[in-house]
């Protein structure tokens, strides 16, 4: 390789910042200095290859990460480029911590195998990482945040991460410095680490290279260049390279690369400065084995440092930074603020109270990069093919960049990734999220909730009110509670007169909430007569064509069969050639040649992505996003009928508006309603898809009318009751795109009996062939107090017969069966250890329990709903108690 390339050969610590040195002398130039510099090792000038099959900008620990694993995937003709030195940016600056303890399970499935990876760097590459296994401890001040960790730790050991929650009196053992006295629990995480980020980001580099990837620093990517929607090229300060691939691992720096692109690409995240403290040595040096200590409470964390303590944390008044695209080759000269980082510090204090006489020897300013909700942004941009993004760590990048690193090697080798990674990925965000104000804001609350105690259905309060129906100011009015859904905003329940709404915005609690009632009488109300629910924000796309292009399109996307009449609806899922979910959708044939496609709401960017990936180039076949052209309502109640016959002087009988049927009509004075026979829950009702112009007008003529039949607004909450009581699995929920029809009882909505192919249908027949090995079912609790337990939410660990068998995917309490309803995944291995076929017979003799938080409570297991044999029960028990009345 020619000088001035990195090979095996010229690679070189001294290439890197050595602050986090090995056990032993602090490096002098720390001393006295307020901020850290590289030393100038300047490479001659290197010309760039013309060629490469990849290249990945940005050489922190993220991007020699990819590099890595893409060499290890087989991959050749791999160009890394640096626009400053290796590991200028954040990685340089990285406290060293490395743990498990994340609020996503594939954020601690990343972080446990960059644990494993980071130790057995330094075997492969012979390069010292300072990997040392401390183990952590996550600190408890109140009752809240010990349920919290109670929930992680059952979370992490579905894992098969070691973990112990733990009394006061261990945490003193394992660390005798912190301060136990307001504690009441803690988590420790044997398993948790430190290393030297600067010496793992040399390792990953050094292993890359010898895999025959080519990394240049000094040199600056201007922009990506694109050609019908592919990249073909990269163009840098030093001439252009042509490419099939491009990775922005650029950190910090993502956003302002997409954004200068020949194609603008958004990268939705913001930096942050983010400050630690340095002490010298204690007159007791801490041991490096120390555990790190992870106090939320105090908004702290600390771990041993050259025999001294390293404490950072997550203010509740951070500060945006680099706001005008303003671009530095290397972070330098980031100012000290001690009257900013004096709450921690004094938090500091108070939980190692015997720091107080230790003598500090820096103050580190450094940037952190975040996104507008506290995930990464991983996987392939929507609407340019080999773009591909991993930047946005939150302050995790080390923990997240061996296994973040893994996965998106596996997604650019084999078009998906060995996990389920949608949480994570870029395209759950559109355009609408990459404002500069809104990221500027959003980052501001992002930073505080890193440490914040979030409990079920908490939500973000910046950047809100971007999305908006038409009825939202008439149903704020109306006493509606809002969230947000991909920017748009969702009533939650609907706050009657009267009601403190103050206590309940407040409501924050892992037991029963406060508006379990408001949200009961909803539901009721769907039940007996009649409800609005204002369900706007699902995505909705029109495919039409002149000839039968958009028919053909859709038979090949989706498994359930769309040649079907004029006017009917078809619940179908677009499979991959796995047999996966990467969309569940309801399609309306609104006639010969064009479909009406209704998908969930953060399905807008990866739906619409999907479907052209596989679109032919063909000017006679258009897809459109109408999402904001029509306001849906959807009527739930058995008096729905009623309402929308005297709006529209047509009958609503089942005998003439059969079931998943889609018919144009007037309602009130406007025309061109798309009335639908469904409601997304398994009650009777209908969908109006209204023309926005109209939306006002007809709400307020459904309101009047329904006056007389006890009609009522209703919420999602009330939505998500309903459904989860009738076994309805959501996509983002209970389906992702490694879950299969057969795999959730939809086996009735493939295909299998037309000759016609669709993506996935041989994995499906082969599945078909060789049984399940996993099942979706639902679970209905048993002595379980709904006033004074904890309630189930999602990712509870589920038991058959003592064996963890699989995990929770959705909860709800059912006010029809009056107990909680449980959705999730079951399955089993062989005694060989290879995954077990899952028979109705093996889920029907099970004895089963759903943990929360530590504590098991027994549950039934079925593959239908409950819901029709437990009606039938209370009316009968309802009945014999009228009778024994009357009798009396």
């Amino acid at each position: 390789m020619r000088s001035g390339a990195w090979s095996v050969r010229t690679l070189s610590p001294v290439l890197l910042p050595r602050w986090f040195c090995d056990a032993g002398a602090r490096p002098a130039r720390l001393r006295g200095q307020r901020s850290v510099r590289f030393l100038s090792t300047d490479p001659p000038p290197t010309a760039l290859p013309a060629h490469a099959r990849v290249v990945i900008c940005g050489g922190g620990v993220v991007g020699t990460s990819v590099a890595y694993h893409l060499a290890r995937l087989g991959w050749t003709e791999i160009v890394l480029l640096e626009q400053g030195r290796l590991g200028a940016g954040t990685t340089r600056f990285c406290a060293g911590i490395v743990s498990v303890a994340k609020p996503l399970s594939i954020e601690s499935k990343m972080a446990d195998y960059s644990n494993a990876l980071y130790e057995r760097l330094e075997e492969e590459t012979g390069v010292k990482t300072g990997f040392v296994q401390t183990g952590s401890l996550c600190l408890a001040q109140n009752q809240d945040r010990f349920l919290s960790l109670k929930r992680l730790a059952s979370r992490l050991k579905v894992l098969g991460v070691s973990c112990d929650v733990i009394k006061p009196k261990d945490v003193a053992q394992l660390h005798p410095l912190v301060n136990i006295h307001d504690l009441v629990g803690a988590l420790h995480l044997p398993g948790d680490s430190v290393v030297s980020p600067p010496d793992v980001n040399h390792a990953l580099a050094v292993a890359a290279a010898a895999h025959g990837v080519q990394i240049y620093e000094h040199t600056s990517v201007n922009q990506v260049l694109v050609k019908r929607g592919h990249v073909t090229a990269v163009e840098t300060d030093r001439g252009s390279i042509e490419c099939e691939y491009f990775v922005n691992c650029a950190g910090q720096w993502a956003y302002e690369l997409g954004q200068s692109s020949e194609v603008k690409v958004s990268v939705p995240l913001h930096g942050c400065e983010h400050f630690y403290l340095l002490t010298k040595p204690l007159s007791e040096p801490t041991r490096p084995e120390s555990p790190v200590v992870i106090d939320m409470d105090g908004r702290i964390y600390a771990r041993a440092w050259h025999g001294g303590i390293l404490s950072g944390g997550f203010e509740k008044n951070p500060k945006p930074i680099f706001t005008e695209g303003r671009n530095q080759l290397e972070i330098q000269n980031m100012q000290e603020d001690w009257d900013h980082f004096e709450p921690m510090l004094s938090a500091l204090l108070r939980r190692m109270p015997g720091l107080e006489a230790c003598e500090i020897q820096q103050l580190v300013n450094c940037p952190e990069s975040f996104t507008p909700d506290m995930r990464c942004l991983m996987g392939e941009t929507p609407g340019i093919y080999g773009y591909f993004v991993l930047a946005g760590m939150n302050s995790s990048g080390l923990s997240f960049a061996g296994g973040a690193g893994k996965y998106l090697a596996e997604w650019i080798t084999y078009g998906y990734p060995s996990a389920n990674v949608w949480p994570l990925d870029i395209k759950r965000f559109g355009n609408l999220q990459s404002s500069r104000t809104f990221l500027r804001h959003r980052v501001m609350e992002v930073m505080p909730l890193l440490y914040e105690l979030k409990v079920p259905r908490w939500d973000f309060q910046t950047g809100r009110q971007l999305r908006t129906s038409p009825l939202y100011d008439r149903l704020d009015t109306q006493g509606a509670r809002w969230m947000e859904k991909h920017g748009f905003e969702r009533a939650k329940y609907f706050v009657p007169a009267g009601k403190d709404l103050l206590a309940l915005d407040q409501s924050k609690t892992f037991y029963k909430p406060d508006w379990f009632d408001i949200v009961g009488a909803e539901v009721k109300c769907c039940k007996e007569a009649v409800c609005v629910i204002d369900m706007s924000s699902f995505t909705k796309f029109e495919l039409t064509s002149a000839g039968d292009q958009a028919l053909r399109l859709l038979q090949r996307l989706c498994a359930n069969d769309l040649d079907v009449p004029v006017g009917h609806i078809v619940h179908t899922g677009m499979l991959n050639e796995r047999g996966g979910y990467e969309n569940d959708c309801s399609v309306v044939r609104l006639s010969k040649n064009s479909f009406f496609i209704i998908s969930p709401t953060d399905q807008q960017v990866h739906c619409w992505s999907w479907i052209k990936k596989h679109m032919p180039n063909d000017p006679q076949l258009h897809l459109e996003d109408v999402s904001w052209k029509y306001t849906a309502l959807n009527l739930i109640g058995p008096r729905a009928m009623d309402v929308l016959s005297e709006l529209s002087y047509v009958s609503m009988t089942p005998e003439h508006f059969p079931s998943l049927f889609c018919k144009e009509m007037s309602v009130g004075y406007a025309n061109g309603i798309r009335v639908m026979s469904m409601t997304h829950t398994g009650e009777p009702g209908f969908m109006l898809y209204i023309p926005i112009e109209y939306a006002l007008h007809v709400y307020n003529e459904v309101m009047s009318v329904g006056q007389k039949y006890g009609i009522r607004n209703a919420g999602y909450y009330a939505l998500r009751s309903l459904r989860i009581e009738k076994f309805f699995a959501f996509w983002g929920q209970d389906l992702d795109s490694f879950t299969t029809p057969l795999e959730c009882g939809r086996e009735f909505r493939v295909k299998f009996d037309k000759d016609t192919d669709f993506l996935g249908r041989d994995a499906l027949l082969r599945q078909r062939v060789e049984g399940v090995t996993r099942r979706f079912v639902m679970l209905v609790l048993e002595d379980h107090d709904t006033e004074l337990d904890l309630w189930p939410w999602w990712g509870e660990p589920i038991y058959r017969s003592g064996e963890l068998v699989g995990v929770t995917t959705s909860s709800a309490y059912s006010y029809t069966l009056e107990r909680h309803v449980c959705l999730g995944f079951l399955s089993h291995t062989n005694s060989d250890g290879s995954p077990a076929v899952i028979t109705p017979d093996f889920i029907n003799r099970g004895d089963y329990e759903v943990d929360i938080a530590g504590q098991k409570f027994p549950a039934k297991a079925k593959l239908y709903p409950f819901s029709s044999l437990f009606a039938q029960q209370k009316r009968r028990k309802d009945d014999m108690e009228l009778s024994n009345f009357q009798s009396k």
